[in-house]
């Protein structure tokens, strides 16, 4: 074999290694970071669960109701056009939607892509008022009274929406 072929071949086997160490590394931090943002809204984490409440009862619960039943006829519109405030509990559509739909719809408000153009709601932004932290402490409050069916259900969705932004 010519000098000229193993240089040749150790620069393809450290090729071969460089870009299985970079694609190893990759994927790694893809599931690492896959792994975290799972984990945002754990309704069985209790502090986050206990902190989501006190969020909950001081600025939604007027509204969505103190035990998450939402305005009567809530999907009957009101005479100025606008629909009251839905339930929360599993007698509503919260749980039809992934968790970073619900965590944009409080953050920016029931605005593109969360809403139609144009949509009227009463339904505030509070990205300005409440931190990520905040928010994603209500999304756990309201998803720990969920029946653990709804829940596994909208995991699924969470699952299925992770898959369709990749």
């Amino acid at each position: 074999m010519s000098i000229h072929s193993r240089h040749w071949r150790r620069q393809a086997l450290f090729l071969m290694l460089g870009l299985s160490l970079l694609l190893g590394g990759s994927l790694i931090t893809y599931q690492i970071m896959d792994r975290e943002n799972a984990v945002k809204v754990d309704p069985h984490d209790q502090n986050q669960v206990e902190h989501g409440q006190r969020v909950y009862d001081q600025l939604c619960a007027f509204c969505h109701g103190k035990e998450l039943e939402g305005q009567p006829d809530w999907r009957i519109r009101k005479p100025n056009g606008k629909l009251p405030a839905p339930p929360h509990d599993g007698s509503g559509h919260t749980w039809h939607h992934s968790d970073d739909t619900l965590f944009g719809i409080i953050k920016h408000g029931l605005v593109p892509p969360y809403a139609p153009e144009d949509y009227q709601s009463d339904m505030p932004a509070w990205g300005d008022s409440l931190t990520d932290e905040d928010i994603w402490a209500v999304l756990t409050f309201i998803k720990s009274r969920w029946p653990e069916e709804m829940q596994k259900i909208q995991e699924d969705i969470n699952v299925r929406a992770q898959r369709q932004s990749r």
